[in-house]
């Protein structure tokens, strides 16, 4: 994992900062749990006097909307603000314009990775403290509701104690029919874990990566001369290798359903453009040698009846500068253009989709992509979270890295599935051997019998709580950019029972007033300086129904459905500030900072939301 990061994601600023000047139309109601129902219904009007003549039906209620809340300092995580009301008079404010009737990618789900590293901390744990974090973490009714894994097929960057694959041999000697292969490594913690997040969330997917093959399949580890390595090196180009190789994840794949945790989908190599992995397992592979691969385990699989889906690359938006520079000069072409060059390969008929990371780049990549090739899924499968250089300041910059790039930057530019890293971790950032040594996990495990919620987890939270399986994201305007504008960005959802939930940022570090608006109806919120919200509205009441343009179509987006809440008729965007950048209308956010022009009131991002993590690569601008 060529890690080198920002962190950002948290949750809103205090309760009393928000009470002051965020309702406009009506005062939040008493706290509400977080899986909440639908909100009271607004009170009956006054009866009046019976008007003579025909009477008109009456027009449907309005919907509230409920609002929840993490700020940058912490004073509130995930916190209940109650509900906000809609309104018909005008608005000021810049608008976010919701329109269901447009829609764009179905949602898998959210979550990390239960590494080697993530389990040997869990498992410190006391049996109760342990299954109470797992709630915490799974459970879609009282926790976070992660649903989403990455798990490494044998060892990643974060292992408790050396490197290892399934079928480790002595130098010298081969296995192409992979006899030897055994996961016992992985029954004795991470298995475990797996089937109990299974069982407390039974909607949860994996997608499986491998860091590294086995040492003699590769061209640091073949000769009898040279020590087996796991770090860096090729396969070897041979027909048996690829066909070994693939006979090897196929293996994987089996083993581990037949230990309960089935695989819905694997990517052949895990960052295939790093070369130089600082001291844990990489594998450097060309274009040429996935499409090998993928050839080989698509047929394999299709023969073994499973439905594992094949995603290629699972790299960064964009190849970091030393990858390019390390680059053979016979292929060239894979720079900047790797997942392209395989889904224009024979082996793009056994590829469902493409999976990305965090650390170089910016989401625009994804989008760029879909446009290529719209009918392959797009996945968001690695992000790491990383200590701030001052310490005090982790949980802030990463609410805001993460809320920007991951939560909303992601999602906007089509991905799937937002997936962190690791589940968790110790105070140090480990146990690790190489690799990053100032990543964060999810929750962090320790000192003594604890589990603390690190940004990660409210980030995550503000989707994975609301945002259900079979949602599909839908159209939104939004001012905000992922290269930090001073602006308010969002993404919107429509869930499968109508309900629509829409995800704000402020970027700036004061308060920001925005309105949000339904057809003829709105409400006025303010958000305060760096924060993250969810709104959720429950579907309205069925009623006649208005023709719409036809919603986009997506695999999970169903043949009918009713208007969600946030139906409305898109309008023009207003116009923005002096300073604003013009809103982004409907589609992916623009990713390149823009200068907000001289307005007072909006200051320069403070350096400490750039920060390198402590690997082979420097760190990806904001």
């Amino acid at each position: 994992m060529s890690r080198i990061r920002f962190i950002v994601t948290s949750l809103a600023t205090a309760l009393a900062a928000v009470s002051a000047a965020t309702l406009a139309a009506a005062p939040p109601a008493a706290a509400a749990p977080l899986a909440a129902a639908a909100p009271p219904a607004a009170a009956a009007p006054p009866e009046a006097a019976a008007p003579s003549g025909p009477v008109s039906a009456p027009a449907p209620a309005s919907v509230p909307a409920h609002v929840w809340i993490t700020t940058p300092d912490g004073a509130d995580k995930l916190r209940d603000m109650g509900q906000v009301a809609f309104g018909g008079a005008p608005v000021t404010a810049p608008a976010i314009v919701v329109d269901p009737t447009l829609s764009f990618q179905a949602m898998q789900g959210f979550g990390g990775a239960i590494t080697d590293s993530a389990a040997t901390v869990l498992y410190r744990l006391s049996p109760a403290v342990r299954a109470a974090t797992m709630r915490s973490l799974f459970d879609p009714a009282t926790g976070d509701g992660l649903d989403y894994l990455r798990q490494p097929i044998g060892a990643s960057d974060f292992v408790a104690t050396k490197a290892y694959t399934y079928d480790d041999l002595p130098a010298g000697q081969t296995d192409y029919q992979q006899r030897h292969f055994d996961i016992a490594h992985d029954q004795a913690q991470i298995l475990p874990l797996l089937r109990q997040a299974e069982a407390i969330n039974p909607r949860l997917q994996i997608i499986a990566s491998p860091w590294s093959p086995p040492a003699w399949m590769k061209t640091n580890g073949s000769p009898p001369a040279s020590p087996a390595s796991l770090v860096g090196g090729r396969l070897i180009d041979d027909p048996r290798i690829y066909r070994s190789y693939a006979l090897y994840l196929l293996k994987f794949i089996q083993a581990y359903q037949a230990n309960g945790v089935r695989v819905d989908a694997i990517t052949v190599q895990n960052e295939p453009q790093n070369r130089t992995p600082s001291g844990y397992p990489g594998t450097d592979m060309p274009s040429s040698q996935e499409e090998k691969v993928i050839a080989d385990l698509g047929p394999m699989l299709r023969a073994a009846g499973l439905r594992t889906q094949i995603f290629a690359y699972d790299h960064n938006w964009a190849e970091h500068p030393n990858d390019i520079a390390a680059t053979p000069p016979d292929e060239t072409a894979d720079i900047n253009a790797y997942p392209q060059n395989v889904l224009n390969s024979p082996a793009a008929r056994y590829i469902s989709g493409v999976a990305y990371h965090c650390y170089f780049g910016d989401p625009s990549a994804m989008t760029t992509l879909h446009n290529q090739f719209p009918d392959q899924a797009i996945y968001f499968t690695e992000c790491s979270g990383s200590q701030s250089a001052d310490p005090a300041n982790t949980f802030s910059d990463t609410l805001k890295w993460h809320a920007r790039n991951l939560i909303i930057g992601a999602t906007r530019n089509w991905a799937g599935t937002v997936i962190n890293w690791n589940l968790a971790l110790d105070p140090s950032g480990g146990p690790h051997v190489g690799g990053c040594g100032t990543c964060t996990g999810i929750v962090t495990v320790g000192p003594g019998d604890s589990a603390t919620d690190n940004a990660e987890y409210y980030t995550l939270g503000h989707l994975a709580r609301f945002v259900k399986p079979g949602a599909v994201r839908i159209a939104s305007t939004s001012f905000g950019t992922t290269g930090w504008n001073g602006q308010v960005m969002d993404v919107a959802f429509r869930n499968p029972d109508g309900s629509t939930v829409l995800v704000a940022h402020n970027e700036n570090d004061n308060p920001s007033t925005f309105a949000v608006r339904e057809g003829d109806q709105a409400f006025t919120y303010t958000l305060p300086g760096g924060a993250l919200a969810t709104f959720t509205r429950l579907a309205r009441p069925a009623g006649p129904r208005r023709r719409t343009r036809p919603a986009r179509p997506t695999r999970a987006a169903p043949a009918t459905w009713r208007p969600a809440p946030w139906t409305v008729t898109p309008a023009p965007a207003t116009p923005p500030a002096p300073g604003r950048p013009p809103a982004s209308t409907f589609g992916s956010t623009s990713a390149a900072p823009s200068t907000p022009g001289g307005s007072s009131s909006i200051p320069a991002p403070p350096p400490a939301t750039t920060r390198a993590v402590t690997r082979s690569r420097p760190a990806p601008t904001a």
